[in-house]
Protein backbone atom coordinates (compact mmCIF):
# COMPACT_ATOMS: atom_id res chain seq x y z
CA UNK A 1 0.00 0.00 0.00
CA UNK A 2 1.23 3.19 -0.72
CA UNK A 3 1.59 4.68 2.33
CA UNK A 4 1.29 8.30 0.48
CA UNK A 5 -2.10 7.47 0.02
CA UNK A 6 -5.30 7.25 2.08
CA UNK A 7 -9.10 5.81 0.64
CA UNK A 8 -12.21 6.49 2.48
CA UNK A 9 -15.63 7.30 1.57
CA UNK A 10 -15.47 10.94 3.69
CA UNK A 11 -12.95 13.16 4.68
CA UNK A 12 -14.05 15.63 7.33
CA UNK A 13 -11.42 18.65 7.29
CA UNK A 14 -12.21 20.18 11.47
CA UNK A 15 -13.26 18.48 14.79
CA UNK A 16 -15.48 20.60 16.07
CA UNK A 17 -19.80 19.71 16.78
CA UNK A 18 -20.00 20.17 12.84
CA UNK A 19 -17.19 18.31 11.75
CA UNK A 20 -18.33 15.34 14.56
CA UNK A 21 -21.56 15.25 13.76
CA UNK A 22 -21.07 15.06 9.74
CA UNK A 23 -18.56 11.86 10.23
CA UNK A 24 -20.67 10.17 13.38
CA UNK A 25 -23.46 10.49 11.00
CA UNK A 26 -21.71 9.12 7.66
CA UNK A 27 -20.52 6.23 10.28
CA UNK A 28 -24.06 5.03 11.50
CA UNK A 29 -24.51 5.03 7.33
CA UNK A 30 -22.23 2.69 6.95
CA UNK A 31 -19.64 4.78 5.84
CA UNK A 32 -15.81 4.53 6.19
CA UNK A 33 -14.48 8.53 7.83
CA UNK A 34 -11.29 10.07 8.07
CA UNK A 35 -11.35 13.16 10.29
CA UNK A 36 -8.17 15.40 10.04
CA UNK A 37 -7.46 18.23 12.43
CA UNK A 38 -4.97 21.11 11.62
CA UNK A 39 -4.59 21.72 15.23
CA UNK A 40 -2.34 19.28 17.56
CA UNK A 41 -5.39 19.60 19.49
CA UNK A 42 -9.21 18.41 18.65
CA UNK A 43 -12.44 20.16 19.48
CA UNK A 44 -12.21 23.29 18.19
CA UNK A 45 -14.40 26.07 18.70
CA UNK A 46 -16.88 23.92 20.34
CA UNK A 47 -14.72 22.99 23.06
CA UNK A 48 -14.13 26.47 24.35
CA UNK A 49 -18.14 27.28 24.14
CA UNK A 50 -21.00 27.13 26.89
CA UNK A 51 -21.80 23.90 24.41
CA UNK A 52 -25.46 24.81 23.96
CA UNK A 53 -27.68 23.40 21.17
CA UNK A 54 -30.46 25.92 20.38
CA UNK A 55 -33.25 23.33 18.81
CA UNK A 56 -37.00 24.36 17.76
CA UNK A 57 -39.31 21.84 18.81
CA UNK A 58 -36.82 19.41 20.78
CA UNK A 59 -38.85 16.69 22.88
CA UNK A 60 -37.20 18.15 26.37
CA UNK A 61 -39.29 21.61 25.60
CA UNK A 62 -41.93 19.83 24.46
CA UNK A 63 -42.00 17.00 27.42
CA UNK A 64 -41.62 19.53 30.16
CA UNK A 65 -44.70 21.45 28.86
CA UNK A 66 -43.21 24.53 26.81
CA UNK A 67 -44.85 25.13 23.74
CA UNK A 68 -43.00 25.48 20.46
CA UNK A 69 -43.77 24.90 16.98
CA UNK A 70 -42.43 25.25 13.40
CA UNK A 71 -44.74 28.00 12.42
CA UNK A 72 -43.59 29.92 15.49
CA UNK A 73 -39.61 28.75 15.23
CA UNK A 74 -39.64 30.52 11.37
CA UNK A 75 -41.80 33.12 12.18
CA UNK A 76 -39.27 34.40 15.24
CA UNK A 77 -35.89 33.87 12.25
CA UNK A 78 -37.92 35.77 9.47
CA UNK A 79 -38.92 38.31 11.78
CA UNK A 80 -35.23 38.57 13.27
CA UNK A 81 -33.01 37.80 10.71
CA UNK A 82 -34.88 39.58 8.49
CA UNK A 83 -33.83 40.26 4.69
CA UNK A 84 -31.04 38.34 5.43
CA UNK A 85 -32.87 34.62 5.96
CA UNK A 86 -32.23 32.33 3.51
CA UNK A 87 -35.60 30.58 3.78
CA UNK A 88 -34.72 26.86 2.01
CA UNK A 89 -32.11 26.84 4.28
CA UNK A 90 -33.82 27.93 7.23
CA UNK A 91 -36.52 25.17 6.90
CA UNK A 92 -34.17 22.58 6.61
CA UNK A 93 -32.49 23.37 9.91
CA UNK A 94 -35.97 23.67 11.80
CA UNK A 95 -37.42 20.61 10.13
CA UNK A 96 -34.16 18.69 10.65
CA UNK A 97 -32.74 19.91 13.94
CA UNK A 98 -35.54 17.62 16.34
CA UNK A 99 -34.84 14.47 13.69
CA UNK A 100 -31.17 15.10 14.43
CA UNK A 101 -31.03 15.65 18.27
CA UNK A 102 -33.55 12.28 18.75
CA UNK A 103 -31.04 10.23 16.40
CA UNK A 104 -28.09 11.47 18.08
CA UNK A 105 -29.86 10.59 21.92
CA UNK A 106 -30.89 7.27 20.74
CA UNK A 107 -27.40 6.01 19.71
CA UNK A 108 -26.14 7.58 22.70
CA UNK A 109 -23.95 10.35 20.81
CA UNK A 110 -25.09 13.11 22.74
CA UNK A 111 -26.49 13.87 26.30
CA UNK A 112 -28.47 17.27 26.68
CA UNK A 113 -30.87 18.80 29.10
CA UNK A 114 -33.11 21.56 28.87
CA UNK A 115 -33.08 25.27 30.04
CA UNK A 116 -36.34 25.51 30.60
CA UNK A 117 -36.27 29.89 31.77
CA UNK A 118 -33.42 30.12 29.52
CA UNK A 119 -35.44 32.30 26.76
CA UNK A 120 -34.26 33.52 23.51
CA UNK A 121 -32.65 36.75 23.11
CA UNK A 122 -35.46 38.43 21.95
CA UNK A 123 -38.58 36.89 23.45
CA UNK A 124 -40.66 39.98 22.70
CA UNK A 125 -40.34 39.09 18.52
CA UNK A 126 -42.90 37.56 16.76
CA UNK A 127 -42.59 33.48 17.22
CA UNK A 128 -40.12 33.56 20.24
CA UNK A 129 -39.56 31.00 22.62
CA UNK A 130 -39.89 32.04 26.82
CA UNK A 131 -38.04 29.14 26.92
CA UNK A 132 -36.58 25.53 26.14
CA UNK A 133 -34.88 25.62 22.74
CA UNK A 134 -31.49 26.07 24.15
CA UNK A 135 -30.04 22.60 25.27
CA UNK A 136 -27.26 22.36 27.83
CA UNK A 137 -24.77 19.57 27.42
CA UNK A 138 -24.66 16.83 30.60
CA UNK A 139 -21.15 16.44 31.99
CA UNK A 140 -19.01 13.73 31.11
CA UNK A 141 -15.94 12.44 32.93
CA UNK A 142 -12.48 12.68 31.18
CA UNK A 143 -11.22 9.74 32.15
CA UNK A 144 -13.07 7.80 29.97
CA UNK A 145 -11.02 9.28 26.85
CA UNK A 146 -7.72 7.56 28.10
CA UNK A 147 -5.11 9.10 26.57
CA UNK A 148 -6.86 11.02 24.09
CA UNK A 149 -7.88 13.55 26.85
CA UNK A 150 -4.66 15.18 26.52
CA UNK A 151 -5.03 16.11 23.26
CA UNK A 152 -8.74 17.57 23.90
CA UNK A 153 -9.11 21.71 23.45
CA UNK A 154 -9.03 22.99 27.13
CA UNK A 155 -11.67 26.00 28.08
CA UNK A 156 -9.74 29.58 27.63
CA UNK A 157 -8.24 29.12 30.90
CA UNK A 158 -9.62 32.62 32.11
CA UNK A 159 -13.03 30.23 32.06
CA UNK A 160 -11.76 27.97 34.42
CA UNK A 161 -11.28 28.11 38.03
CA UNK A 162 -8.04 27.35 39.96
CA UNK A 163 -6.53 27.33 36.38
CA UNK A 164 -7.84 24.36 35.16
CA UNK A 165 -11.27 23.12 37.23
CA UNK A 166 -14.36 23.82 34.76
CA UNK A 167 -17.42 25.58 36.48
CA UNK A 168 -20.67 24.56 34.20
CA UNK A 169 -24.36 26.61 33.39
CA UNK A 170 -25.63 24.30 36.23
CA UNK A 171 -23.08 25.19 38.79
CA UNK A 172 -22.92 29.12 38.27
CA UNK A 173 -25.65 29.17 41.03
CA UNK A 174 -24.42 27.28 43.15
CA UNK A 175 -20.62 29.38 43.03
CA UNK A 176 -23.15 32.99 43.72
CA UNK A 177 -24.75 31.20 46.89
CA UNK A 178 -21.85 29.14 48.23
CA UNK A 179 -21.50 31.53 50.93
CA UNK A 180 -25.15 32.00 52.02
CA UNK A 181 -26.42 28.21 51.35
CA UNK A 182 -25.36 24.89 52.80
CA UNK A 183 -26.30 23.16 49.69
CA UNK A 184 -24.36 25.31 47.46
CA UNK A 185 -21.53 25.14 49.54
CA UNK A 186 -21.79 21.28 49.41
CA UNK A 187 -21.41 21.58 45.61
CA UNK A 188 -18.45 23.90 45.01
CA UNK A 189 -16.80 21.61 48.10
CA UNK A 190 -17.51 18.52 45.87
CA UNK A 191 -16.19 20.53 42.49
CA UNK A 192 -12.95 21.54 44.10
CA UNK A 193 -12.44 17.82 46.16
CA UNK A 194 -13.11 16.49 42.36
CA UNK A 195 -10.58 19.23 41.13
CA UNK A 196 -7.81 18.28 43.27
CA UNK A 197 -7.62 14.44 42.86
CA UNK A 198 -7.96 15.12 39.57
CA UNK A 199 -4.41 17.34 39.91
CA UNK A 200 -2.86 14.21 41.32
CA UNK A 201 -2.85 12.66 37.48
CA UNK A 202 -3.78 14.91 35.23
CA UNK A 203 -3.00 18.35 34.28
CA UNK A 204 -6.70 19.74 34.42
CA UNK A 205 -9.66 18.41 35.46
CA UNK A 206 -11.76 15.84 33.95
CA UNK A 207 -15.40 16.98 35.18
CA UNK A 208 -15.80 18.00 31.89
CA UNK A 209 -18.92 20.32 31.34
CA UNK A 210 -19.88 22.58 28.38
CA UNK A 211 -18.73 22.20 24.93
CA UNK A 212 -15.87 20.37 26.38
CA UNK A 213 -18.23 17.58 27.86
CA UNK A 214 -20.27 17.53 24.50
CA UNK A 215 -17.28 17.10 22.51
CA UNK A 216 -15.43 14.61 24.96
CA UNK A 217 -18.85 12.56 24.39
CA UNK A 218 -18.88 13.07 20.50
CA UNK A 219 -15.13 12.29 20.21
CA UNK A 220 -15.82 8.85 22.39
CA UNK A 221 -17.93 7.62 20.28
CA UNK A 222 -16.29 8.55 17.27
CA UNK A 223 -12.95 6.37 18.15
CA UNK A 224 -15.54 3.26 19.44
CA UNK A 225 -17.25 3.52 16.23
CA UNK A 226 -13.67 3.34 13.95
CA UNK A 227 -13.79 6.90 13.12
CA UNK A 228 -9.74 7.91 12.63
CA UNK A 229 -8.45 11.16 13.91
CA UNK A 230 -5.44 12.60 12.54
CA UNK A 231 -4.20 15.46 14.64
CA UNK A 232 -1.51 18.14 13.00
CA UNK A 233 -2.42 17.41 10.05
CA UNK A 234 -4.24 20.39 7.96
CA UNK A 235 -5.76 19.83 4.64
CA UNK A 236 -3.56 22.15 1.95
CA UNK A 237 -5.18 21.46 -1.44
CA UNK A 238 -8.09 19.77 -2.83
CA UNK A 239 -8.46 17.58 -5.31
CA UNK A 240 -11.12 16.15 -8.27
CA UNK A 241 -12.10 14.90 -11.30
CA UNK A 242 -13.77 16.59 -13.98
CA UNK A 243 -15.25 19.48 -11.68
CA UNK A 244 -15.69 17.03 -8.52
CA UNK A 245 -14.14 17.10 -5.48
CA UNK A 246 -13.18 13.29 -4.69
CA UNK A 247 -10.55 14.10 -2.03
CA UNK A 248 -7.58 16.25 -0.42
CA UNK A 249 -4.09 16.55 0.11
CA UNK A 250 -3.30 16.74 4.22
CA UNK A 251 0.44 17.13 5.54
CA UNK A 252 0.57 14.55 7.95
CA UNK A 253 3.89 13.71 9.84
CA UNK A 254 6.05 15.71 8.01
CA UNK A 255 4.86 14.40 4.17
CA UNK A 256 2.01 15.19 2.32
CA UNK A 257 -0.68 12.50 2.08
CA UNK A 258 -3.50 11.83 -1.01
CA UNK A 259 -6.63 11.32 0.81
CA UNK A 260 -9.24 10.29 -1.80
CA UNK A 261 -12.64 9.90 -0.99
CA UNK A 262 -15.61 7.82 -3.30
CA UNK A 263 -18.31 10.22 -1.68
CA UNK A 264 -16.85 13.98 -0.98
CA UNK A 265 -15.23 15.74 1.85
CA UNK A 266 -16.67 17.99 4.58
CA UNK A 267 -15.27 21.49 5.38
CA UNK A 268 -15.61 22.10 9.13
CA UNK A 269 -12.55 23.88 10.20
CA UNK A 270 -13.99 27.20 12.42
CA UNK A 271 -14.32 29.58 10.01
CA UNK A 272 -11.78 32.71 9.57
CA UNK A 273 -11.40 34.91 13.04
CA UNK A 274 -7.58 34.35 12.73
CA UNK A 275 -7.60 35.47 9.31
CA UNK A 276 -6.14 39.37 9.88
CA UNK A 277 -5.91 40.23 6.42
CA UNK A 278 -9.74 38.71 6.00
CA UNK A 279 -11.14 39.80 8.96
CA UNK A 280 -9.47 43.31 8.43
CA UNK A 281 -11.68 43.75 5.48
CA UNK A 282 -14.87 42.03 6.70
CA UNK A 283 -14.98 43.66 10.31
CA UNK A 284 -15.63 47.10 10.40
CA UNK A 285 -13.88 48.69 13.40
CA UNK A 286 -10.58 46.62 12.70
CA UNK A 287 -11.27 47.96 9.20
CA UNK A 288 -10.94 51.43 10.64
CA UNK A 289 -8.15 50.75 12.41
CA UNK A 290 -9.31 50.18 16.12
CA UNK A 291 -9.35 47.49 18.75
CA UNK A 292 -9.94 43.87 18.96
CA UNK A 293 -9.71 40.81 21.11
CA UNK A 294 -10.04 37.15 19.08
CA UNK A 295 -11.25 34.71 21.10
CA UNK A 296 -11.20 31.77 18.95
CA UNK A 297 -8.62 28.83 18.76
CA UNK A 298 -4.96 30.03 16.69
CA UNK A 299 -6.21 27.61 14.22
CA UNK A 300 -8.68 28.79 12.72
CA UNK A 301 -7.23 31.17 9.67
CA UNK A 302 -9.98 30.34 7.36
CA UNK A 303 -8.50 27.45 5.53
CA UNK A 304 -11.93 25.97 4.59
CA UNK A 305 -13.20 29.22 3.12
CA UNK A 306 -9.62 29.81 1.38
CA UNK A 307 -9.95 25.53 -0.21
CA UNK A 308 -13.61 26.35 -1.24
CA UNK A 309 -12.87 29.19 -3.10
CA UNK A 310 -9.87 27.26 -4.75
CA UNK A 311 -12.62 25.34 -6.63
CA UNK A 312 -15.11 27.87 -6.82
CA UNK A 313 -17.05 28.12 -4.00
CA UNK A 314 -18.44 31.46 -2.93
CA UNK A 315 -17.62 33.49 -0.05
CA UNK A 316 -20.75 34.81 1.45
CA UNK A 317 -20.68 38.04 3.05
CA UNK A 318 -24.22 39.59 2.57
CA UNK A 319 -24.55 38.67 6.46
CA UNK A 320 -26.12 41.62 8.87
CA UNK A 321 -23.02 40.80 11.18
CA UNK A 322 -19.79 38.74 10.17
CA UNK A 323 -19.09 37.57 13.41
CA UNK A 324 -21.13 36.53 16.90
CA UNK A 325 -19.65 39.48 18.96
CA UNK A 326 -19.11 39.44 22.94
CA UNK A 327 -17.60 42.13 24.85
CA UNK A 328 -14.05 40.57 26.45
CA UNK A 329 -11.20 41.79 29.02
CA UNK A 330 -8.03 40.88 28.98
CA UNK A 331 -6.48 39.52 32.07
CA UNK A 332 -2.93 40.17 32.54
CA UNK A 333 -1.04 36.75 33.09
CA UNK A 334 2.33 36.10 35.09
CA UNK A 335 4.62 35.79 32.47
CA UNK A 336 3.66 39.21 30.74
CA UNK A 337 0.75 38.21 28.72
CA UNK A 338 -2.92 38.51 28.79
CA UNK A 339 -5.39 35.96 28.24
CA UNK A 340 -9.17 37.31 27.24
CA UNK A 341 -12.09 36.75 29.06
CA UNK A 342 -15.52 36.76 28.01
CA UNK A 343 -17.99 38.58 29.86
CA UNK A 344 -21.64 36.67 29.78
CA UNK A 345 -22.74 36.79 33.46
CA UNK A 346 -21.42 39.86 34.80
CA UNK A 347 -23.28 42.91 32.83
CA UNK A 348 -26.70 41.62 33.72
CA UNK A 349 -26.35 41.20 37.12
CA UNK A 350 -27.94 43.72 40.05
CA UNK A 351 -25.55 46.23 40.87
CA UNK A 352 -23.94 46.78 37.80
CA UNK A 353 -23.85 49.67 34.77
CA UNK A 354 -21.96 49.76 31.18
CA UNK A 355 -20.53 52.84 30.76
CA UNK A 356 -18.31 54.64 27.68
CA UNK A 357 -15.62 56.65 28.36
CA UNK A 358 -17.88 59.69 29.24
CA UNK A 359 -19.12 57.50 32.30
CA UNK A 360 -22.89 57.58 29.76
CA UNK A 361 -24.36 53.79 29.69
CA UNK A 362 -25.40 53.32 26.31
CA UNK A 363 -27.26 49.55 26.23
CA UNK A 364 -29.75 47.68 28.37
CA UNK A 365 -26.56 45.47 29.62
CA UNK A 366 -28.89 43.10 30.24
CA UNK A 367 -29.97 41.96 26.56
CA UNK A 368 -27.51 39.47 24.88
CA UNK A 369 -23.11 40.05 24.35
CA UNK A 370 -24.08 40.05 20.62
CA UNK A 371 -26.20 43.54 20.81
CA UNK A 372 -24.22 44.46 23.59
CA UNK A 373 -20.63 45.01 21.52
CA UNK A 374 -22.99 46.52 18.53
CA UNK A 375 -24.01 49.07 21.00
CA UNK A 376 -20.92 49.82 22.16
CA UNK A 377 -19.30 50.09 18.62
CA UNK A 378 -21.87 53.09 18.06
CA UNK A 379 -21.50 54.50 21.04
CA UNK A 380 -17.52 54.63 20.46
CA UNK A 381 -17.91 55.46 16.95
CA UNK A 382 -16.14 58.74 17.35
CA UNK A 383 -13.74 57.74 19.59
CA UNK A 384 -10.06 56.38 18.99
CA UNK A 385 -11.05 52.90 20.60
CA UNK A 386 -14.03 50.66 21.40
CA UNK A 387 -13.84 50.58 25.04
CA UNK A 388 -16.71 50.17 27.92
CA UNK A 389 -15.85 49.66 31.57
CA UNK A 390 -18.42 47.37 33.95
CA UNK A 391 -18.87 49.05 37.00
CA UNK A 392 -20.36 47.96 40.23
CA UNK A 393 -19.92 48.56 43.98
CA UNK A 394 -18.46 46.35 47.10
CA UNK A 395 -21.67 44.60 47.11
CA UNK A 396 -22.27 43.57 44.05
CA UNK A 397 -18.66 41.94 43.25
CA UNK A 398 -18.59 40.10 46.56
CA UNK A 399 -22.17 38.77 45.58
CA UNK A 400 -21.06 38.24 41.83
CA UNK A 401 -17.33 38.72 41.26
CA UNK A 402 -16.67 40.88 37.76
CA UNK A 403 -15.22 39.47 34.66
CA UNK A 404 -12.88 36.81 35.27
CA UNK A 405 -12.65 37.77 39.64
CA UNK A 406 -15.20 35.34 41.12
CA UNK A 407 -17.25 35.79 43.77
CA UNK A 408 -16.40 36.19 47.77
CA UNK A 409 -14.23 34.56 48.78
CA UNK A 410 -11.97 34.89 45.99
CA UNK A 411 -9.82 37.67 47.35
CA UNK A 412 -10.22 40.64 45.13
CA UNK A 413 -6.37 42.28 45.71
CA UNK A 414 -4.50 40.44 43.48
CA UNK A 415 -6.76 40.87 40.03
CA UNK A 416 -6.51 44.93 41.54
CA UNK A 417 -2.77 44.62 42.27
CA UNK A 418 -2.30 43.05 38.62
CA UNK A 419 -4.10 46.23 36.87
CA UNK A 420 -7.06 44.18 35.86
CA UNK A 421 -9.57 45.49 38.09
CA UNK A 422 -9.72 49.04 38.47
CA UNK A 423 -10.64 50.46 42.69
CA UNK A 424 -11.84 53.65 43.67
CA UNK A 425 -12.93 54.63 47.01
CA UNK A 426 -15.71 56.85 45.27
CA UNK A 427 -17.25 56.98 42.32
CA UNK A 428 -15.23 59.67 41.31
CA UNK A 429 -12.01 58.32 42.23
CA UNK A 430 -12.77 54.74 40.86
CA UNK A 431 -13.54 57.26 37.49
CA UNK A 432 -10.10 58.48 37.23
CA UNK A 433 -8.53 55.57 38.07
CA UNK A 434 -10.18 54.48 34.90
CA UNK A 435 -9.85 57.53 32.25
CA UNK A 436 -13.83 58.22 32.20
CA UNK A 437 -15.02 61.17 32.88
CA UNK A 438 -15.70 62.07 36.71
CA UNK A 439 -18.91 64.31 36.08
CA UNK A 440 -20.21 62.21 33.97
CA UNK A 441 -19.58 58.95 35.70
CA UNK A 442 -21.15 60.68 39.01
CA UNK A 443 -24.30 62.05 36.90
CA UNK A 444 -24.69 58.38 35.50
CA UNK A 445 -24.47 56.40 38.74
CA UNK A 446 -26.52 59.12 40.85
CA UNK A 447 -29.65 58.85 37.84
CA UNK A 448 -29.47 55.32 37.41
CA UNK A 449 -29.49 54.49 41.70
CA UNK A 450 -32.59 56.72 42.04
CA UNK A 451 -34.37 54.51 39.63
CA UNK A 452 -33.14 51.29 40.17
CA UNK A 453 -33.88 51.85 44.06
CA UNK A 454 -37.34 51.07 42.88
CA UNK A 455 -36.82 48.38 40.31
CA UNK A 456 -37.12 51.15 37.14
CA UNK A 457 -34.66 51.70 34.51
CA UNK A 458 -36.41 54.38 32.32
CA UNK A 459 -33.35 54.88 30.03
CA UNK A 460 -33.23 51.30 28.96
CA UNK A 461 -36.38 49.07 30.31
CA UNK A 462 -33.71 46.84 31.74
CA UNK A 463 -35.29 43.79 33.15
CA UNK A 464 -38.36 43.74 31.10
CA UNK A 465 -38.32 40.73 29.26
CA UNK A 466 -37.75 36.61 29.79
CA UNK A 467 -34.28 36.44 29.21
CA UNK A 468 -33.18 39.43 31.16
CA UNK A 469 -34.43 38.19 33.98
CA UNK A 470 -32.82 34.67 33.13
CA UNK A 471 -29.67 37.32 33.12
CA UNK A 472 -30.42 38.70 36.42
CA UNK A 473 -30.58 37.38 40.05
CA UNK A 474 -34.03 35.71 40.63
CA UNK A 475 -33.46 36.12 44.46
CA UNK A 476 -33.12 39.99 44.22
CA UNK A 477 -36.68 42.13 44.10
CA UNK A 478 -38.37 43.75 42.85
CA UNK A 479 -36.23 43.41 39.48
CA UNK A 480 -33.95 40.83 38.96
CA UNK A 481 -31.60 42.79 36.81
CA UNK A 482 -31.32 46.35 39.09
CA UNK A 483 -29.83 47.32 42.21
CA UNK A 484 -28.12 51.22 43.44
CA UNK A 485 -24.39 51.50 43.59
CA UNK A 486 -23.95 52.65 46.71
CA UNK A 487 -21.80 50.46 48.87
CA UNK A 488 -18.01 51.57 48.20
CA UNK A 489 -15.45 50.97 47.37
CA UNK A 490 -16.24 50.47 43.73
CA UNK A 491 -14.75 48.76 40.85
CA UNK A 492 -14.29 48.22 37.04
CA UNK A 493 -12.73 46.49 34.60
CA UNK A 494 -12.55 47.46 30.79
CA UNK A 495 -14.55 45.96 27.98
CA UNK A 496 -13.21 45.58 24.00
CA UNK A 497 -14.80 44.15 21.34
CA UNK A 498 -14.48 40.33 20.34
CA UNK A 499 -16.10 37.91 18.76
CA UNK A 500 -17.03 34.15 19.58
CA UNK A 501 -16.77 32.92 15.44
CA UNK A 502 -17.70 34.26 12.42
CA UNK A 503 -20.64 34.34 11.06
CA UNK A 504 -20.22 35.41 7.34
CA UNK A 505 -18.22 31.85 5.22
CA UNK A 506 -18.93 29.54 2.99
CA UNK A 507 -22.28 29.83 0.74
CA UNK A 508 -23.62 26.68 1.18
CA UNK A 509 -27.56 25.14 -0.01
CA UNK A 510 -29.85 23.21 2.07
CA UNK A 511 -28.30 20.24 1.62
CA UNK A 512 -24.84 21.87 3.29
CA UNK A 513 -23.31 21.47 -0.43
CA UNK A 514 -21.12 24.15 -1.22
CA UNK A 515 -22.09 26.25 -4.08
CA UNK A 516 -20.67 29.24 -6.42
CA UNK A 517 -21.78 31.84 -8.08
CA UNK A 518 -25.51 31.25 -9.55
CA UNK A 519 -25.93 28.68 -6.75
CA UNK A 520 -24.13 25.98 -8.68
CA UNK A 521 -23.04 22.96 -6.85
CA UNK A 522 -19.96 21.88 -6.33
CA UNK A 523 -20.11 18.54 -6.57
CA UNK A 524 -18.47 16.34 -3.61
CA UNK A 525 -18.25 19.55 -1.54
CA UNK A 526 -19.92 20.25 1.74
CA UNK A 527 -19.15 23.10 4.82
CA UNK A 528 -20.80 23.02 7.94
CA UNK A 529 -20.31 24.92 11.46
CA UNK A 530 -18.45 28.16 10.96
CA UNK A 531 -16.34 27.13 7.94
CA UNK A 532 -20.51 27.96 6.68
CA UNK A 533 -22.13 31.01 6.56
CA UNK A 534 -24.43 31.20 9.40
CA UNK A 535 -27.88 30.23 8.54
CA UNK A 536 -28.96 33.25 11.34
CA UNK A 537 -27.91 35.57 8.66
CA UNK A 538 -25.42 37.10 11.02
CA UNK A 539 -27.70 37.57 13.57
CA UNK A 540 -27.77 35.81 17.35
CA UNK A 541 -31.35 34.67 17.68
CA UNK A 542 -30.37 32.73 20.94
CA UNK A 543 -28.06 30.45 23.21
CA UNK A 544 -27.02 27.75 20.79
CA UNK A 545 -27.87 28.80 17.76
CA UNK A 546 -23.93 28.23 16.29
CA UNK A 547 -23.99 24.37 17.70
CA UNK A 548 -27.25 24.20 16.63
CA UNK A 549 -27.49 24.68 13.38
CA UNK A 550 -23.57 23.40 13.12
CA UNK A 551 -25.03 19.65 13.85
CA UNK A 552 -27.85 19.77 11.98
CA UNK A 553 -26.76 20.58 8.95
CA UNK A 554 -23.28 18.16 9.48
CA UNK A 555 -26.26 15.43 10.18
CA UNK A 556 -27.85 16.57 6.88
CA UNK A 557 -24.40 16.79 4.77
CA UNK A 558 -23.32 12.95 6.33
CA UNK A 559 -27.16 11.67 5.42
CA UNK A 560 -26.74 13.24 2.07
CA UNK A 561 -23.26 11.55 1.11
CA UNK A 562 -24.70 8.34 2.47
CA UNK A 563 -27.62 8.28 -0.28
CA UNK A 564 -25.31 9.72 -3.03
CA UNK A 565 -23.96 6.76 -4.33
CA UNK A 566 -25.37 3.46 -2.62
CA UNK A 567 -23.72 1.47 0.08
CA UNK A 568 -20.24 2.73 1.42
CA UNK A 569 -16.95 0.54 1.17
CA UNK A 570 -18.07 -1.61 3.58
CA UNK A 571 -21.84 -1.71 3.05
CA UNK A 572 -22.61 -2.80 6.43
CA UNK A 573 -23.39 -0.32 8.94
CA UNK A 574 -20.11 -0.27 12.05
CA UNK A 575 -20.70 -3.43 14.04
CA UNK A 576 -21.16 -1.54 17.34
CA UNK A 577 -23.79 1.34 15.62
CA UNK A 578 -26.97 1.05 17.09
CA UNK A 579 -26.19 -0.73 20.09
CA UNK A 580 -26.26 1.47 23.60
CA UNK A 581 -22.17 1.19 23.88
CA UNK A 582 -22.56 4.31 25.96
CA UNK A 583 -24.43 2.16 29.07
CA UNK A 584 -21.89 -0.90 28.57
CA UNK A 585 -18.75 1.56 28.96
CA UNK A 586 -19.96 3.35 32.48
CA UNK A 587 -20.69 6.41 34.00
Amino acid sequence: MNENEHHCDVLVAGSGAGGYAAALTARLEGLDVLMVEKEPLFGGTTAYSAGVLWVPMNRHQLDAGLPDSRGDALDYLAAHVGNHLDRSRAEAFVDTAPEMLDRFEREGLVALSVAPTWADYHPYEPGASQGGRSLVPDGFDGRRLGPLFAKLRPPIRTMMGFGGMMVGRNDVPHVFNMTRSVKSALHVAGMVARYARDRLRHDRGTRLVNGNALIARLAWHARERGIGLWLSSPVVELTGDNGRVTGAVVEKDGRRVTVKTRRGVVLASGGFPRDKDRTGHVYKHLAAGKNHVTLPPPGNTGDGLRLAQSVGGRFHDDVNQPAAWTPASTVPQADGTTTPYPHFLDRGKPGYISVDRRGRRFVNEAQSYHVFVAAMAEACGGDAAIEAWVVCDHRAIKRFGLGALGPAPVRIGPFVASGYIKRGDTVAALAAACGIDPDGLASTVERFNEHARRGEDPDFNRGSDAYQFFNGDPTWKPNPCLAPLETGPYYAVKLEPAELGTFAGIATNADAQVVGDGGAVIPGLYAVGNDAASVMGGTYPGAGITIGPAMTFGYIAGRRLAAAHGPGRSGQPHPLLGKEVEKTAGP
